[in-house]
């Protein structure tokens, strides 16, 4: 079922929004070449309690799971590109690390995710993210009333597909409000003008995520982990966006991302 959030409602998820935001910016800052993985889940279980939120991971079971995920946040490094299920490993110079976070404050959840390169910086990697960000640029621009859901399916596919990336299809952006994935689906590629019509009040999580050399996915033995079939490098990002009279909003914005949009 697809529900409207009220003006009410929208100010429960952006304070949800900020606090995943929050949580991203200390886990970009402490990302480094020596971190342990498990490091970054204990910032993520840290920040949880201090706030009194609920983390949206470790219980979670869907039917693509092998068991409940069990950590706080996914930490997808180098060919893994969804779903990253945090172990002992430490980070070395030159891995491309996805950090995707989701959590409950007072009931209402809001979910994102960043892409970073550890140390030296490879041109590939960054033309990867650079592409994966403005493919999410392109998906929220799109987001406005009127609309349909494959203008924002549309925009993401074109900016990957001018690229040169494949586009899978497997996985994508949703519905976000009292649970963390709820309808509607939103597919990183489409057709414009087809499909539900936005209207204000809709909240989705639009998260497009590319592979360097192919679009097909292998599952790790861990049971969640997704990795390229080919094992090229992997860019996924996400941002919690409302539709708004006014236009999208990002609820999840970044200490950075805010500075920017307020110049």
């Amino acid at each position: 079922m697809i529900e409207l959030r009220t003006p009410a409602e929208l100010d429960g998820l952006r304070v949800a929004g900020r606090f995943v935001a929050d949580v991203l910016d200390a886990l970009l800052e402490t990302v480094d070449v020596g971190v342990n993985l498990l490091d970054l889940d204990r910032v993520a279980a840290r920040m949880i309690a201090d706030r009194g939120a609920e983390s949206c991971y470790v219980d979670y079971h869907p039917s693509f799971g092998r068991s409940p995920f069990g950590k706080n946040l996914c930490t997808s490094v180098n060919d893994a590109a969804l779903h990253g299920l945090p172990y002992d490993r430490v980070l070395v110079d030159g891995d491309l690390v996805s950090l995707d976070f989701a959590a409950s404050v007072d009931g209402w959840v809001a979910d994102s995710a960043v892409t970073v390169q550890v140390g030296t910086q490879r041109d590939e990697d960054q033309r990867l993210i650079a592409t994966v960000e403005q493919c999410l640029a392109a998906g929220i621009a799109q987001a406005a009333p009127g609309n349909k859901l494959g203008d924002v399916s549309a925009a993401i596919g074109s900016v990957a597909r001018q690229a040169g990336y494949g586009v899978n299809l497997q996985f994508g952006g949703h519905g976000v409000g009292r649970t963390m994935h709820g309808d509607p689906h939103v597919p990183n590629d489409g057709r414009p003008g087809r499909g539900l019509k936005l209207r204000p009040g809709l909240v989705v999580a639009i998260e497009p995520w590319l592979m360097q050399g192919t679009d097909e996915l292998v599952q790790d033995d861990d049971g969640w982990t997704l990795r390229s079939v080919d094992g090229s490098r992997a860019a996924h990002v996400e941002h919690t966006v409302a539709v708004t009279e006014a236009g999208p909003e990002v609820l999840t914005l970044r200490r950075a991302q805010r500075a920017d949009a307020a110049v």
